[in-house]
C-alpha cells in the first residue's frame, strides 16, 4: 500500500517534515512504506506540507522499489550482484532524507566491494553503490531545519545503486539542480583534490604523471596539477582519449597502446618526473616507480588491473622496489579516501565552487558510445562495470536512473 493511504495531516502549525513513533520492537529490522500499521513505525506528513506531492505528478512514494544486492562475494561483479525487483523503500529516521536517485556513480572500487576485499567480516546480502544524485521526497524532523522535499542533493554512502536510499542529512550535499556534472566531484574530484594536496606537495614547474588520465578522476588530477602551475604528462588508451586531455590542459599526451611510455618518459624527461598520480597498477606502476625523478613521489589511490583477479592484486617486483626507493630518496604514499574525511567537505567545497566559476571541466560518461547505448536503469549498471573495465570510458561513468512509470516519482 502507498503512503498515500496512510498519510495523517496535521495542523498547518506542525513542522514541515516526516517523522514518525517507532516501537522497540521494530527497530533492529528498520521502518519500511509497506510496515505502516498496528505497531509499526508511522509517519505523520503535515498538511502544509502536503501540496509538495503534487509537485512530483500528485504521486505517493511507492512501497517498493528496485536496488542491487551483492549475494555473493566475488570479484566477478555480475556473479556478485543480483538486481531485485521488490525491494521495501526504506523510511528516513529523524536526522535522515529519502533520496530518489536519478544518476549513480560507477567506480572502480565496486569489484572491490562487491568481492568483501575492505571488510572481510561482511556477509552477503548487502547493498551496493558509493555515490547518487537525486531529489530529496521524504525527510525526518530533525533534517527538515536544513533539507526540504524537492531539494537536490548528492551524497557518498553505501547503497547507492537503488531507486531510493536512505542518506542522513549530515552526509548530504545540497544542490542547485540535479546534474550529473556534480556527481563527478564526490568521489573522484574529491580524491584528486586530497591526495595531490595532502601528499603530492605541488608547485609550480613540478613534473606531474597521471596515469589513466582521461578517466574518472583522472581528468581532475590533471587539471589540478595545472592549476597549480605544473607540467602535466598524461597516459591514455586512444588518440581520442589524448584529444579530450590537450582540451583540458595537458602538456603531454602518451597513448600506451601505440607508444611505449616509459621509454617516452626516459627520453622526454631523462631526470624524472616529480610526483606520480597512480591508479593502474601492474606494469604501469612498474614503469612509473622507475620514472621517479630524486626525491620525486608516487601517489597511489588505486591498481584497477589487479582489481579482477582472485586476490585483487596483480604481480610487482617487489624485490627490487627497496632499492628503487632509496637510490633516489623516493617515496610511495597510499591513499584511500575513507582514511581523510576530515579534510572531504572543505575539498568539495572548493571543487564545487570552481565548477561554478568554469575553471573545473567534470566530464561524464553516461555510456552514449557503447556498444548498447546510454546507460539507463539499474539493469544497466552491469553493463557500465564491464565498460569501464575495458577501459573505453572518457571522464566518469555514471548511470541514470529514469523516473519509475509506477511510483511517478
Amino acid at each position: 500500500m502507498s503512503f498515500s493511504a496512510k498519510r495523517v495531516l496535521l495542523s498547518s502549525r506542525a513542522p514541515r517534515c516526516w517523522w514518525w513513533r517507532q516501537e522497540p520492537s521494530c527497530a533492529a529490522a528498520g521502518p519500511t512504506w509497506s510496515s505502516l500499521g498496528g505497531s509499526r513505525p508511522r509517519p505523520i506528513l503535515d498538511m502544509s506540507y502536503s501540496r509538495h506531492f503534487l509537485d512530483f505528478q500528485g504521486s505517493s512514494i511507492p512501497s517498493s522499489m528496485k536496488k542491487l544486492v551483492v549475494t555473493k562475494l566475488s570479484q566477478n561483479f555480475r556473479e556478485a550482484v543480483t538486481l531485485r525487483q521488490d525491494s521495501p523503500v526504506p523510511l528516513p529516521g529523524d536526522g535522515d532524507l529519502l533520496v530518489r536517485n536519478r544518476f549513480v556513480g560507477i567506480n572502480a572500487s565496486d569489484i572491490n566491494y562487491s568481492a568483501g576485499r575492505y571488510d572481510t567480516s561482511v556477509k552477503p546480502p548487502f547493498d551496493i553503490g558509493f555515490e547518487g544524485v537525486g531529489d530529496v521526497v521524504a525527510l525526518g524532523l530533525s533534517a527538515s531545519a536544513d533539507y526540504t522535499v524537492g531539494q537536490a542533493v548528492a551524497y557518498v554512502k553505501a547503497g547507492s545503486f537503488a531507486e531510493y536510499t536512505v542518506v542522513p542529512a549530515k552526509q548530504a550535499v545540497p544542490l542547485p539542480s540535479v546534474k550529473p556534472e556534480l556527481l563527478t566531484l564526490m568521489v573522484s574530484g574529491t580524491t584528486a583534490y586530497i591526495s595531490l594536496k595532502e601528499l603530492g606537495e605541488l608547485s609550480e614547474g613540478k613534473k606531474v604523471l597521471v596515469t589513466a588520465a582521461a578517466g574518472g578522476t583522472g581528468q581532475f588530477a590533471v587539471q589540478l596539477a595545472k592549476k597549480a602551475k605544473c607540467h602535466v604528462i598524461g597516459t591514455c588508451s586512444s588518440d581520442e582519449k589524448g584529444g579530450f586531455l590537450k582540451s583540458i590542459g595537458c602538456d603531454h599526451t602518451i597513448n600506451h597502446k601505440t607508444e611505449n611510455v616509459e621509454s617516452v618518459l626516459r627520453r622526454d624527461y631523462p631526470e624524472g618526473v616529480d610526483v606520480v598520480y597512480e591508479s593502474v597498477g601492474g606494469k604501469m606502476f612498474d614503469l612509473a616507480v622507475n620514472s621517479l625523478a630524486t626525491k620525486g613521489c608516487l601517489i597511489l589511490i588505486g591498481f584497477i588491473t589487479g582489481y579482477q583477479n582472485p586476490t585483487g592484486l596483480q604481480p610487482i617486483k617487489a624485490e627490487l622496489l627497496p632499492g628503487k626507493l632509496l637510490k633516489k630518496s623516493a617515496s610511495i604514499r597510499g591513499f584511500f579516501l575513507n582514511h581523510y574525511f576530515s579534510e572531504y567537505k572543505m575539498a568539495l567545497k572548493h571543487l564545487l565552487k570552481m565548477y561554478e566559476r568554469g575553471e573545473l571541466v567534470c566530464e561524464v560518461d553516461l555510456g552514449d558510445m557503447s556498444p548498447e547505448g546510454k546507460f539507463t536503469g539499474l539493469e544497466s549498471v552491469f553493463r557500465a562495470v564491464d565498460y569501464m573495465y575495458m577501459g573505453k570510458n572518457i571522464g566518469k561513468i555514471v548511470v541514470e536512473l529514469p523516473h519509475s512509470v509506477n511510483s511517478k516519482l
